[in-house]
């Protein structure tokens, strides 16, 4: 099997690694998100300084982006909130200076690739894949075919009922204010709560109150979708506390609808975590790149 590279392209740090699966990483390397420039100068000097070139590199970006193949601004991190980001030509800079050909999608959806190939979800040909952490984003699979379309899935931005009077945080997302995203990802968390997430303790009112977020949001994507699997990752994700609650939420919202056995007796494997944990995001960036090598 060909020698690939990966690349994790996160709003908060760039994970980079050489190899061909989750068996076989050679060589791994993280380090913060700063400027496009110095940031993607990293990127490139990690596989220049590799003792055996790569065939292919695979990316997984924090968007929005343009995952288009056929559009002149392919691989562009478009209009991010991220300042100095905007219009970063990301797969193409990667690309011209490694001389290598390079696949790019959203980080989200390398790594529901990821967990299709190796992971949870493999062999299932319909699932989504949501991570929440510094952000809040969706990606997956139906029908055996990453989700894309006009841009790619904002699973993290649509609109859930937020009862005003019993959390009257505004919410912290730029673009919509309380949004998935804007009241329950990590820095919503904070900022609501005045500490972060892996500081909350286990009985903290913060995690009812996110439960009901994410089940509201998981109810959404299940209906509209019909996944066979749900898998929830992310830093938040890490308070064991958390996915029982969802779970459980998920069901009673439900109220006995979605007559499947997934949901009524067996949600325990239905919405799951990633077998391939933190570690999802980069492999699916390798498994990207092993489709162009």
């Amino acid at each position: 099997m060909a020698l690939v590279g990966g690349v994790e392209a996160g709003g908060t740090k760039f994970v980079c690694a050489v190899g061909t699966g989750p068996d076989d990483v050679r060589a791994v390397i993280r380090f913060p998100t700063t400027t496009p420039a110095e940031t993607i100068g990293q990127v490139i000097e990690f596989f220049r300084s590799q003792p055996e070139p790569v065939a292919a590199v695979g990316i997984g970006a924090f968007g929005p982006t343009d995952p288009d193949p056929t559009s002149p601004t392919y691989g562009t991190i478009t209009s991010t909130p991220k300042p100095g980001w905007q219009n970063t030509p990301l797969r193409q800079l990667v690309a011209d200076a490694l001389g290598v050909p390079v696949a790019f999608d959203t980080d989200v959806n390398a790594a529901a690739l990821g967990e299709h190939t190796w992971g949870a979800a493999r062999g299932i040909d319909t699932f989504i894949y949501l991570t929440v952490g510094t952000g809040i984003g969706g990606g997956g699979m139906v029908g055996g075919r990453m989700l894309h379309g006009l841009i790619h899935p904002e699973m993290g931005h649509i609109r859930i009922p937020h009862d005003c009077n019993a959390d009257p945080f505004a919410g912290v997302c730029p673009y919509h204010g309380d949004c998935l995203e804007g009241l329950a990802s990590g820095p919503a968390l904070e900022r609501r709560w005045g500490m972060r997430a892996e500081h909350l303790p286990p009985d903290h009112p913060a995690w009812e109150l996110e439960a009901e977020y994410l089940a509201l949001a998981l109810v959404n994507y299940i209906l509209v979708l019909s996944p066979q699997r749900v898998v929830v990752g992310g830093g938040v994700m890490h308070q064991p506390a958390l996915l029982p609650r969802v779970r459980t939420r998920v069901q009673e919202l439900l109220g006995g609808y979605v007559k499947s056995p997934a949901i009524l007796e067996a949600v325990g494997s239905y919405i799951v975590t990633p077998a391939l944990g933190d570690r999802a995001g980069v492999l699916g960036a390798i498994a990207l790149a092993l489709g162009q090598a």
